[in-house]
This record gives structure tokens, sequence and C-alpha cells, in this order.
């Protein structure tokens, strides 16, 4: 048992040297005017760094986090019936889902969600 760890450990030292002296050596060096900006993005380095962003940007983002937030706290919902009130927690899964389709299909009906004006 204790021959066989060793052996793991030291394959396991030798690749990670291995590619980390690789990873060193095996970029290109050659520097290159893109890559010397400090605006990789796109954006032109000489004008204002100020430049306002519109507010639907923010609201889209937002609808994101949100909607993204619903579905990693209803994951856990499938495991729900093994609690002593399924149904109850089916409820308020149901519950929450309902009123965030209702909230969404507001902002729809009321153009919040349009690019263009």
């Amino acid at each position: 048992m204790s021959n066989l760890l060793t052996t793991s450990l030291m394959i396991a030292a030798l690749l990670s040297s291995i590619l980390a002296l690789v990873s060193f050596w095996l970029p290109q060096m050659i520097p290159d005017y893109e890559k010397l900006s400090p605006y990789e993005c796109g954006f032109d380095p000489l004008g204002t760094a100020r430049l306002p962003f519109s507010l639907r940007f923010f609201l889209v983002a937002i609808l994101f986090l949100l909607f993204d937030l619903e579905i990693a706290l209803l994951l856990p919902l499938p495991w729900g019936d093994q609690l002593t009130t399924p149904l109850l927690t089916f409820c308020w899964a149901s519950g929450v889902l309902i009123l965030l389709t209702v909230g969404l299909i507001y902002e729809w009906v009321q153009g919040g969600l349009e690019w263009a004006e």
C-alpha cells in the first residue's frame, strides 16, 4: 500500500513539474500591437472611458440573474418528494415559478425587454 502511494505521488509530482515547465516555454513570446494595447476588447482606447450604458442592458442582466438564481434554487426540487410534506414543497415551488413567470410576462407586455425604442 505504501509503495503504491509513493509511486502515485511521484508520478503526480513529475507530471505537474513537466506541465509547469512546458507552460513557460510553449507560448509564443512575440509581442503584438493588439496584445500590448490596454484594451483588447475592441473599444477605442483614445476615447472617454465614461460612456453611458443603456438601462435596458442592466434590466436584461438583472432578469438573467433572477432566472439563473431561480434555477439554482429549484434544482433540489426533485428530491422534495422525500420530505414529510412534499405537497407543501411543490406548492411553494410552483408559487415562485408562477410569480416569476407573471413578472416576466408583465415586463414583456410593457416593452421593457425591447432593445430599440
